[in-house]
């Protein structure tokens, strides 16, 4: 979405261009959720995976020409790579190439985490909006516990290396789309390998379906959050039964309001993502009132909205909605995804959720606390609703 400037009009977001862009994405290095969002991440999705890694520390540090913000980083010094002496054969970043099986999807808030791949794929992998972990390589598999601590020791090289050159402590997301599928007892195992590659390590987050902690009591998962994890980011997508069970994401809003009143119990934070536009036009009302009405009996710690996207076609997502009066399933417009927006919005009851819409998906970028910001998020809105399409 471009943002206005010298009081021009800003045009609306282009959908067939975001399309495109996730399409020519896809085949590297995912940085935030399905497409990149900061200018700086931008240039970095190209990139191999070492080159990442070398990128994030120069991006951490201010190395070419930029006065960093971090105290111990030097501008003025690149740094090293790693190589044997650092116990490792042949280097570091060589052998980061081979550490993924890609692509690699991430929340935007965890541009500066090291990501650890202790799951490829997704154990359900049937929700009909989502093409993230439909390549064959990504196949679910849950990784044997020696190549996952094998994978923390190239990663502590990687940590220890920047903290050298003055970084801050590490962060750990687990990837990949469903990590917390693995049993309490495994997930404590990792936590617990993670503590000993990396002493200083900051915090572990990872992306959660409601369904993982099925079997995880509060108990199991304070466990875990006595090891470092701290943030998980829940997928509701929805509020809305019958939205969730034409586009198959097999929850209710029962088991997500479970799944987040579990997080709340046991001291994690929940991050949650509602999806714009995924009922359609007939469903668009339901869908944004139902879902405001589950974060509000919620009250997640972070709120996110992103706009659904078909960058692989929605013939499969409308297969859902065939049975529907009418032409079935009718994806949104810019401006009804904004009515959608606001009707969500005010219908919204938070006392102090942290609420961001600035993913690249997002027609417009909002960001403030709810509900102590409704008023002006309400407005913004409105001010572009105003100015059309």
């Amino acid at each position: 979405m471009a943002r206005k400037r010298g009081g021009a009009r800003a045009p609306l977001f282009c959908p067939g261009a975001f399309a495109l862009a996730v399409v020519l994405l896809m085949p590297r290095l995912q940085l935030d959720g399905e497409i990149p969002q900061r200018p700086s991440d931008r240039g970095a999705a190209w990139l191999s995976v070492a080159e990442l890694h070398a990128r994030e520390t120069q991006r951490r540090c201010g190395i070419r020409g930029h006065r960093s913000r971090r105290p111990g980083c030097d501008p003025g010094r690149v740094p090293r790579r790693a190589t044997a002496e650092d116990g490792v054969e042949g280097g570091v970043f060589g052998a980061l190439d081979g550490l993924y099986v890609e692509p690699v999807f991430r929340p935007p808030a965890e541009a500066g985490s090291l990501i650890l791949q202790v799951t490829n794929g997704c154990s359900w992998n049937r929700c009909s909006f989502c093409e993230m972990y439909t390549a064959p390589q990504k196949a679910f598999r849950a990784k044997p516990l020696d190549e996952v601590t094998a994978d923390l020791r190239l990663l502590g090289a990687v940590s220890r290396m920047e903290t050298s050159s003055g970084a801050p402590p590490p962060r750990i997301f687990l990837a990949d789309g469903d990590a917390m599928s693995l049993p309490a007892s495994r997930l404590r195992e990792v936590l617990e390998a993670a503590q000993v590659e990396m002493p200083d390590l900051a915090r572990v987050s990872s992306y959660c379906l409601p369904r993982n902690l099925r079997t995880k009591s509060v108990d199991d998962l304070r466990v875990l959050r006595a090891l470092g994890l701290r943030t998980l980011y829940v997928g509701c997508e929805s509020g809305d039964d019958e939205v969730l069970r034409r586009v198959g994401k097999g929850e209710t809003r029962a088991s997500s309001l479970e799944a987040l009143q579990k997080l709340r119990a046991a001291g994690l934070k929940s991050s949650v993502m509602i999806l714009h536009g995924l009922g359609g036009r007939q469903l668009s009302r339901q869908h944004a009132e139902s879902s405001a009405a589950l974060m509000s009996e919620a009250q997640p710690d972070l709120l996110s909205t992103l706009v659904v996207s078909f960058p692989l076609g929605m013939e499969r997502h409308a297969e859902g909605f065939a049975d529907l009066p009418g032409d079935g399933f009718q994806q949104l417009e810019p401006l009804q995804i904004l009515d959608e927006m606001t009707h969500f919005i005010e219908r919204l009851d938070l006392r102090k959720t942290i609420f961001r819409s600035d993913h690249a998906s997002n027609y417009l970028s909002l960001k403030g606390v709810l509900g102590r910001d409704r008023p002006r998020l309400l407005a913004e809105l409105a001010a572009r609703a105003e100015q059309g399409p």
